[in-house]
């Protein structure tokens, strides 16, 4: 979505410059806000294509502001900015409506890739997709986004369903987590694999009482399984 404008909410100055710099030169429009109470009332106001949000915030925090922005019924794409390598933010991030996430300190070339990529996700939902796909007690609906087990819908986030929709189309099927990184997120950096497990570890929970289950193969990646 070039030209697209995109929220950029952090307190920290270097931050903001070297973000805008590199998205501005991919053709993005930035404006950019230090604080949470900014980021919720830049959200409404000027409806950005996407926002890339720090959790350590003042007034009020990214965690806050993504919990808002999706009590609101706002689908905007966030991807979230954290200072701590470990599992509990991606994760509560996550769970609150985050689409992806990136520690730092980050490449900059990096999150640009990150940016392009929910985009094209975003714009290739918006378009559609037609079908059913069915394992087990599982079901998948391509138009709708929706997943249930039996006739109880499941909830997922837009990153766990397409993983899932990944998997589900090849049963039994050994991804490695390189290609499921490349495939659901569009892009392929060496080193992000741990971005798969943390999402897998989610679908994983969310879909316990199916049929159907997702093994790992172990030092190879992940595979759809079914009991029946």
């Amino acid at each position: 979505m070039a030209g697209g404008l995109i929220l950029v909410v952090d307190d920290e100055e270097n931050i903001q410059d070297i973000t805008r710099m590199y998205l501005e030169q991919e053709g993005y429009r930035v404006e950019g806000v230090w604080d949470g109470i900014e980021a919720i009332q830049s959200t409404r106001q000027l409806k950005p294509a996407l926002i890339v949000l720090d959790i350590m915030l003042p007034r009020m925090d990214g965690f806050e502001v993504c919990k808002t922005i999706r009590a609101e019924n706002n689908h905007i794409p966030i991807i979230m900015l954290t200072a701590r390598d470990d599992d509990i933010d991606k994760i509560l991030g996550l769970e609150l409506g985050a689409d992806d996430y990136l520690t730092k300190p980050f490449n900059p070339r990096e999150l640009v890739a990150r940016v392009k990529a929910v985009l094209r996700r975003q714009e290739k939902m918006d378009s559609g997709y037609y079908g059913m796909l069915r394992v087990g007690d599982l079901e998948v609906d391509l138009d709708r986004r929706e997943v249930h087990i039996g006739k109880t819908l499941v909830e997922l986030r837009t990153q766990e369903f397409e993983l899932l929709k990944i998997l589900v189309e090849k049963p039994g099927w050994t991804f490695k987590r390189e290609q499921l990184l490349s495939l659901a997120w569009g892009f392929d950096f060496y080193g992000q694999t741990r971005t798969v497990d943390v999402h897998i570890a989610q679908i994983r929970r969310k879909i316990q009482k199916s049929q159907v289950k997702i093994e790992t193969v172990t030092g190879i990646g992940y595979k759809l399984i079914t009991d029946v």
